[in-house]
């Protein structure tokens, strides 16, 4: 301009002389075909509504969101530079699963399928992390997850009322009654959290209906492993929710909830954990499946015995075990199959996910729905933590998913607190002021110390 002026500070100035120059927002189109892949992944319309079946949603939703990724390429306000170091573990780990598959001593072909699958995980946390940028789309994808889980739970208790423990209602990663109840666990925090924020009575009621399914929906299966992550999972969540945040209404109204589930749909699971001790006489099988459990991880250690550096292949266990069962812990799971390195680098990956929450719990002045997310995140990532000493879910994505929040809201709270201290007055310094600033408009930031690297 002819007298100097930025472009910017005038528009900011006079706002309707400059609306020409709004450009619509490049990620759009990313995030809508990232919030598809969510939908097909965590909902899978295709195993209960009609005709969806012949359709192959989550290759579609694949390829997309693979082209989501390319398209906004340069195009959004962090790149690749800005990945943390979880995002490139997890690469690595996927290279590693590569290896392993390539060089499977049981079967190749297997691995290398199971591996290219597993590996849309990567695609998906890297966009969850360039295109959820503000906190508003955070909580988007995060509802898309839930209430997807929330719809199985509705489905499965409809078309399962009479199928025992639910197995095989629904197909994919909800086909096991374990995996069901640990993806229903994983996500009631998030529930929780949509809950306690919610400002009408109509969305609170909707919410209470939904945990109520979804926590009916964990008795049903009578998943043991299932029951013991809802329980570490939902104390670290009342701790958060209740105690913490100051709500002792909610751990009344869990405790009432608790006691109602567990005498109108609790039988089923009694059973199965009194099963353990061999001296059941109605669920003698849940006894036998116990002994195999041992079975399994000690076949599991000999396998990493022979082959401790690349594995035997991803999902090749079943093979390798020999009675064609997985091995109910994921760390052994993972260690067996991609060998030792794979497993140091899977515990990496998710202890940065703790590390981004220990950071944010000590941010300070957040508001009071980030401290909310952070809450439900943490309860989650415990659940896993210790859920997965009991079930096979090393290569459910849900996991990935909750580190990748963790992930993406860091950075969207590092990003935050930097504008806000770039409004802050010049701040004394020792130094020459030539040294300090060019201009009489510069200004030093200083960012809180919490959330510096």
């Amino acid at each position: 301009m002819a007298n100097g002026q930025d472009i910017s500070t005038a528009a900011v100035k006079a706002p309707n002389r400059w609306t020409s120059f709004a450009a619509p927002d490049p990620t759009k189109f990313g995030f809508f075909w990232l919030s598809a892949f969510f939908v097909v992944y965590c909902a899978r319309p295709e195993d209960w509504i009609p005709g969806l079946k012949i359709i192959p949603l989550a290759k579609i939703a694949g390829v997309i969101t693979m082209f989501a990724l390319f398209s906004n390429l340069g195009r959004t306000k962090r790149t690749f530079k800005d990945v943390p170091l979880e995002g490139r573990v997890l690469l690595a780990m996927i290279g590693l699963l590569s290896v392993s598959a390539v060089l499977s001593p049981v079967w190749k072909g297997g691995a290398i399928s199971q591996t290219i699958n597993f590996a849309k995980v990567f695609v998906a946390w890297i966009l969850t992390f360039l295109l959820t940028t503000t906190f508003e789309r955070l909580r988007k994808i995060i509802f898309t997850q839930t209430a997807s889980v929330a719809v199985i739970a509705v489905i499965s208790i409809i078309k399962g009322h009479n199928q025992p423990r639910l197995e095989g209602v629904i197909g994919g990663i909800y086909s096991n009654p374990n995996d069901l109840a640990f993806a229903i666990v994983l996500t009631l925090p998030f529930a929780l959290a949509f809950l306690t924020t919610a400002k009408s009575s109509f969305k609170k009621a909707i919410w209470v209906a939904a945990i109520l399914v979804m926590l009916a929906c964990v008795f049903l299966t009578a998943s043991r492993a299932g029951f013991i992550d809802l329980v570490i999972s939902g104390a670290v969540t009342l701790w958060h929710f209740g105690i913490r945040g100051k709500r002792p209404m909610l751990i009344v109204g869990t405790a009432l909830a608790g006691i109602l589930l567990t005498a109108t749909a609790g039988g089923k699971l009694y059973d199965r954990f009194a099963a353990i001790s061999g001296n059941s006489a109605t669920e003698q099988s849940a006894y036998g499946s116990f002994e195999q459990r041992k079975y399994l991880m000690e076949r599991a250690v000999e396998g990493i015995a022979h082959y401790p550096i690349f594995g035997i292949g991803v999902n090749n266990f079943e093979t390798y075990s020999g009675v064609w069962r997985e091995v109910h812990m994921t760390y052994l799971q993972i260690c067996v199959e991609g060998g030792i390195p794979c497993l140091i680098l899977y515990l990496l990956f998710f202890q940065r996910g703790f590390r981004n929450l220990k950071i944010l719990r000590r941010t300070p002045n957040l508001d009071e729905h980030t401290v909310l997310f952070v809450g439900a995140l943490h309860s989650s990532l415990i659940g896993f933590a210790v859920g997965a000493l009991f079930a096979p879910e090393a290569y459910q994505f849900f996991p990935f998913f909750a580190i990748a929040f963790t992930a993406a809201l860091l950075q969207t709270v590092k990003e935050e607190k930097s504008v806000e201290t770039s409004t802050l007055p010049l701040l004394p310094s020792r130094k020459p002021r030539r040294w300090m600033e060019i201009g009489e408009n510069s200004r030093r930031v200083e960012i809180p110390s919490t959330l510096r690297g």
